[in-house]
């Protein structure tokens, strides 16, 4: 973008009386988030408009105590994205990491769980699980503690004589590195 005859803003914040009055309505309703209300502040002490303040960045940082990025990046998106994209939120369009355990594979580990022991052993423990889920090729690779958090959301189904230590010892299930997997409570 071309520099602005203003102050050599590169981002100049020009504001229609329907949006002023909108951010305006916002704060003065104050039922949205404080980073909007602080965006909304910012756009309408930037607003160069006949109906704006116009103030420098210098003094809305000061006027608002946020930063010099806040200003900036507030000012780059009204400009680059339009109005609406400063207020809200951009969607992804897909997660940030995809799940491992769908809930056909939970269905299946949670079975695994609450069958018996591999011969050998007592109890299954997360890492067994962690084996054997990959063995019988249920996922392709997955950690002991993702292991442990889906079954900690399914929390009535491994029985307790099956996954981890004896409900007499007190202790639940045991992560690779010997810690606690928290939450799992003794009478699951």
């Amino acid at each position: 973008m071309a520099q602005d005859e203003i102050g050599g803003k590169k981002y100049v914040v020009r504001l229609s009386g329907e949006e002023r009055a909108r951010l305006e309505s916002m704060l003065s309703k104050g039922k949205h988030s404080a980073k909007t209300l602080v965006k909304a502040r910012i756009l309408l002490k930037a607003d160069v408009s006949a109906a704006g303040e116009g103030m420098s960045d210098g003094e809305i940082i000061e006027q608002l105590e946020t930063s010099v990025s806040m200003v900036y990046r507030v000012r780059k998106q009204l400009v680059e994205e339009r109005f609406d994209a400063v207020l809200t939120r951009k969607q992804r369009s897909r997660p940030a990491v995809p799940r491992i355990f769908d809930g056909e594979k939970e269905a299946k580990l949670i079975a695994l769980s609450c069958s018996a022991p591999p011969k050998g052993y007592a109890r299954w423990s997360l890492r067994l699980l962690e084996r054997k889920v990959v063995e019988l090729a249920i996922v392709d690779a997955a950690s002991d503690s993702t292991i442990g958090r889906v079954l900690k959301k399914h929390l009535a189904a491994p029985s307790q004589g099956a996954v981890g230590h004896s409900s007499a010892c007190g202790r639940g299930l045991r992560r690779r590195d010997g810690g606690r997997a928290r939450s799992l409570s003794t009478s699951a």
